[in-house]
Parts: structure tokens; sequence; C-alpha cells
């Protein structure tokens, strides 16, 4: 008997455990978007500098890269944010709100600088790896 009474009381208090998990973390992580256009030479050259490296650096892991091809309609999160004229367009997000934004790609030697200050300027984290 006690047995039924504590798998009904589980069956009670789970729904409310799952509803106080999600509340408790953000619903929107931070990331750092990439607009960009097939044929967009300078996106070409990020993709061979630093896309393949981005994910194992201390930005890549706080700011996971999400790539936006302009040629297709926005994704509906992203419909407050202008991606610019100009790709590739690096925007900053946290919590679905840019806090910077990098127009161009400025090369391998300044591009993590210029994302460092984006990430200094709000938060102090992360380091340069």
């Amino acid at each position: 008997m006690s047995g039924q009474f504590t798998l009904r009381r589980l069956a009670t208090l789970a729904p409310a455990a799952i509803a106080l998990l999600c509340l408790s973390s953000p619903l929107l992580a931070s990331e750092l978007v990439m607009f960009e256009r097939p044929g967009c030479g300078w996106c070409a050259r990020f993709n061979a500098e630093i896309a393949p490296i981005y994910a194992k650096t201390d930005e890549g892991r706080a700011l996971p890269l999400r790539r936006v091809d302009l040629t297709q309609k926005l994704p509906a999160d992203l419909a407050g944010i202008d991606p610019g004229a100009f790709t590739p367009t690096f925007v900053v997000l946290d919590q679905g709100h840019e806090i910077g934004r990098i127009r161009g790609y400025p090369g391998d030697a300044f591009f993590f600088g210029l994302l460092g200050r984006i990430i200094n300027a709000t938060s102090g984290t992360p380091g340069r790896s």
C-alpha cells in the first residue's frame, strides 16, 4: 500500500519539479550568430581560418556559433535582429537580445580580439584561449 502512495505522490510532484527546473534555467542561451550569403568571399575566409577551431575555444564554448543564410527566411527568434547589409555579420546574443556585433570578417588576427571586447564589455567572461 505504501508503494502505491509513493508512486501516486511522485506522479503528482513530477510536473511541479519539471516546471521549477524550466523556470530556473534560461530559455534562450547566449550565442554568436553569423549572418552569411552563398558566394561571400569573407565568409569563406572565416570558414577556412576560424570555423574549424571556434568550438574548441573559450569563446566558442560560451557563445556557440549559429549560422543564418540570408537568402533564406530569418528564423522567428531572430525577427527583431537586423542582420545588416554586409556579410558576414556576427551578432552576439544573450538571452535573445543583441549585445554586440562585428560587421565583416576582420581576419583571424583581429576576430577574437573584437569578440573579446564584446564579451568583456558585458560579462567579463570568457578569457582568450
